[in-house]
């Protein structure tokens, strides 16, 4: 299973064990709630799916790593208490709350989110002094006396032995405690989390074109030589790093997060010539619609590598440009809401304007703890709250130094900033629209009908920020070769269906070319 379809299957079974009846009980009792054990290579994306699932569910989310604990650390600590049973009294072992569990009474506190998931990785490397309480925990819920609270939900997760020596083999008694799900690395699943998360989009061409590269463990007389996802990722934000500081990304840097010599010597030779391709293709001026007919001519006779290269280049500053008009949109529609829900308040005479606004601060900044501390909060509405902050302190600022000179009223200079900040958006999005229709001209010029449109189309496609800015703010050129796109996937899928039946598949066992009705 790819860790895509694994992340549904982890939420459908919280949105089940999260069901109650009329009377407020939880459909499915606590004890009965097998913990899912997500089983897969390291570095597939198990934990960055568990924080979607809570972002997406609303809900809280604890970590732990299992490794670094010990019996008294999970159990809590054992202290000696005074009982008395019947007229008699005798000295009892009881245990503190365990860390574990205090964590997640403490993010409920903290957030006031009663429901959650907690997470524990490398739960397949307990110690053996660990191994009885936690198999107690994934029966019962319970480390020493203490019971995790209701509404929260364990999600565990673990490597194959193969991948680590330090992994104890479940027993079948635990086994048939668990909900089990095998993890395989798929790229083309991780592409659309990497579209997400802004790697680098040098990253997404070389693999691209070697997809073998994504993930790859080897054994030899030196060691494991591996590559995960999480490697790829961290290297890509190195490498921004790296550019913004003016420092070389070569062999040296891929090497620390590649642990593959082989890969991390290809990527870093691709890596120059995708920066050559940069240069030589002049990527702003096709994108303004000034590209010369020697970039035309190069174009036409690049080799297909060179060809996918340059589409991913055009498609990365697009998407760049695409993703700044969406958090601009976004924080529009806050500051929208805001000025609606104030209005009325700072149109008071005797109202004091700047504590209504900074009312308002302190709201978002409350939203932006509760959402850090909860994991509930995407990088990306993160970074619209922010920046809804700076934008209602620079409205607090403006009211300071226009209130003595400028005679209107407060309200009327929030509009203005507002209404300036609409028609910025106007501007910039008509402008990404324009570079869309340069980008379409020069391919047509370039490729005519051939399957670098195609590409192009599918990358705006499955692209998520490319898809909601069309769909927002619209593509002419888009909407035109909609049609050829169709015809595309449905020529796709037959070719798949053919190798299948050619293959001795069933064509049962895979999907059906879709229908004319399906759109792209």
């Amino acid at each position: 299973m790819d860790i895509k379809s694994a992340k549904q299957q982890i939420q459908n079974a919280i949105a089940a064990y999260l069901k109650k009846d009329e009377l407020g009980n939880y459909r499915i009792p606590l004890e009965k709630q097998r913990p899912v054990f997500l089983l897969g290579a390291p570095g597939i994306g198990k934990t960055a799916i568990m924080e979607q699932i809570a972002q997406e569910l609303g809900i809280s989310l604890v970590s732990y790593s299992m490794t670094h604990h010990t019996r008294q650390s999970a159990l809590g600590l054992p202290f000696i208490l005074r009982k008395t049973f019947g007229g008699v009294d005798y000295d009892v072992s009881e245990y503190t709350m365990s860390e574990i569990i205090a964590a997640v009474y403490d993010t409920i506190e903290e957030t006031s989110i009663t429901e959650g998931i907690l997470f524990l990785d490398e739960v397949n490397c307990v110690s053996e002094t660990l191994a009885p309480a936690m198999l107690q925990f994934l029966q019962f819920k319970v480390f020493g006396r203490h019971r995790l609270p209701r509404g929260w939900i364990v999600v565990t997760a673990g490597n194959p032995p193969e991948y680590n020596k330090s992994v104890r083999e479940f027993d079948i008694v635990t086994m048939d405690r668990l909900k089990r799900i095998d993890v395989e690395p798929d790229y083309a699943v991780w592409k659309d989390y990497a579209w997400q998360n802004k790697v680098h989009g040098s990253i997404l061409s070389y693999l691209d074109l070697r997809q073998q590269d994504f993930y790859a463990v080897e054994s030899s007389v030196d060691g494991k030589h591996f590559v995960t996802a999480r490697g790829w990722e961290d290297l890509s934000k190195m490498m921004v790093l790296s550019e913004e500081l003016g420092l070389p990304v070569d062999q040296h840097l891929t090497g620390q997060y590649l642990q593959n010599s082989r890969i991390a010597r290809e990527f870093a030779l691709y890596y120059e010539l995708y920066n050559k391709y940069k240069d030589q293709y002049r990527i702003e001026a096709i994108l303004a619609g000034q590209a010369g007919e020697d970039v035309l001519r190069q174009a036409q006779v690049a080799t297909f590598d060179e060809r996918l290269s340059l589409l991913g280049l055009l498609l990365d500053a697009l998407n760049q440009s695409m993703q700044a008009c969406l958090v601009a949109d976004a924080l529009l529609e806050q500051r929208y809401k805001i000025l609606k829900n104030i209005k009325n308040d700072i149109e008071q005479p005797a109202q004091d304007v700047q504590a209504v606004l900074d009312h308002q601060i302190q709201l978002q900044k409350k939203d932006l703890e509760i959402g850090e501390r909860s994991l509930t909060l995407t990088e990306a509405r993160k970074h619209v709250i922010q920046l809804m902050i700076k934008s209602l302190e620079n409205d607090q600022r403006d009211l300071v130094l226009g209130g003595a000179s400028v005679h209107r009223a407060p309200f009327e200079l929030l509009k203005t900033n507002f209404d300036q900040a609409v028609a910025q958006l106007e501007a910039d999005s008509t402008l990404v629209r324009e570079r869309l229709h340069h980008v379409f001209e020069f391919i047509n010029a370039a490729f005519g009908d051939g399957q670098e449109r195609m590409t192009l189309m599918t990358g705006l496609t499955d692209h998520p920020d490319a898809a909601r800015f069309i769909s927002r703010f619209g593509c002419e050129d888009y909407f035109a070769h909609s049609d050829d796109l169709k015809l595309f996937d449905r020529h796709q899928a037959i070719l798949s269906t053919l190798a299948s039946l050619q293959n001795g598949a069933s064509p049962d066992d895979h999907s059906h070319a879709p229908d004319s009705g399906d759109q792209a």
